[in-house]
């Protein structure tokens, strides 16, 4: 898409994920049973593997900062995320 617009990029896209089976899998050839469902994705994920246009990096589920969007969280990690993201309450009192 950076490509479509102008911006080619000029190293491979980090994605960072904190499940292991998924890395795996992308990095497989070999058809899973769990996985015919996404086969398409699959196929386009293990084709910009190939290209070296994305890679996948791990990384722990407490350090991932996207989790705090999309799922139900400790109070600590919340706040911990919010503050790695340069989140700050105007109201707090300092």
């Amino acid at each position: 898409m950076l490509t479509e617009v102008g911006f080619p990029p000029d190293s491979a896209m980090n994605l960072f994920c904190d499940n292991k089976a998924a890395i795996d899998i992308s990095h497989n050839p070999i058809q899973h049973d769990r996985t015919k469902h996404v086969e398409v994705d699959r196929h386009f994920i293990k084709q910009n593997l190939e290209e070296r246009i994305i890679q996948f990096l791990f990384v722990k589920s407490e350090d991932q900062l996207a989790d705090i969007l999309t799922k139900a969280v400790s109070s600590r990690n919340f706040y911990h995320s919010l503050n790695k993201l340069g989140v700050r309450d105007i109201y707090s009192p300092t």
